[in-house]
């Protein structure tokens, strides 16, 4: 199955000023006394830097580093393309223009070190957008903390004390006088219930009014 090739114009327009400047910059290195294959690796770092610089432009938010390493790569490219157009004796290069091409890998070098070590800004991930874990089936589930309020229970009310006949009243008075005279203590409940024979009750309420 065969393909058709298409020649993209705007490809082929940069293929050819990518040439152009490749070539201007190698003049440029080669008449600063940057000869043999040192002349050639001057083009490759200044594009290199300057590719690396329009990537992370595009992939970083915070982008004024990446900036500031493009204008100086283009800046280096277009200073070449200046300086070849006639405009500069290739033959008489200023001492200037001599040191700043042989400071210029030490300066490409820490531009792409910089860049290489800068972080791409990965895209948060909302909250809403987390799924909680799914529970296994073995699992047991977690019982919901319920608290029961309990009625309070009526407390039984005490039949009201049984009235005293006062012959009883003054018959107790007189068991409980011998008592105290004979043993030098006040009669208890207990006693005087066995004296009178009366029930426990009836002889609490006796002592209650002896007290």
């Amino acid at each position: 199955m065969s393909r058709t090739l298409r020649l993209d114009p705007v490809l082929i327009q940069a293929v050819i000023a990518g040439a152009l400047s490749f070539s201007h910059l190698h003049d440029l290195a080669q008449a600063a006394g940057q000869g043999g294959w040192k002349a050639w690796a001057y083009p490759i770092s200044v594009d290199l830097l300057l590719v690396a610089a329009w990537r992370h432009m595009r992939t970083r938010t915070d982008n004024r580093a990446a900036w500031i390493w493009f204008v100086i790569a283009l800046a280096a490219s277009l200073g070449a393309n200046i300086a070849t157009a006639g405009l500069l004796d290739l033959n008489a290069v200023p001492a200037w223009l001599r040191i700043l091409v042989a400071g210029w890998p030490a300066l490409a070098f820490l531009g792409g070190t910089l860049l290489a070590h800068t972080h791409t800004n990965a895209p948060a991930t909302a909250p809403a957008d987390l799924e909680p874990a799914p529970v296994p089936a073995n699992e047991p589930q977690p019982v919901p903390d319920i608290t029961v309020e309990r009625t309070p229970e009526p407390t039984p009310e005490l039949p009201p004390p049984a009235a005293v006949p006062p012959a009883l009243l003054d018959h107790a008075r007189k068991v409980a006088a011998t008592h105290h005279a004979t043993t030098g203590n006040q009669i208890d409940p207990a006693t005087l219930r066995a004296r009178l024979g009366v029930p426990a009750p009836l002889a609490d309420t006796i002592a209650a009014q002896l007290a």
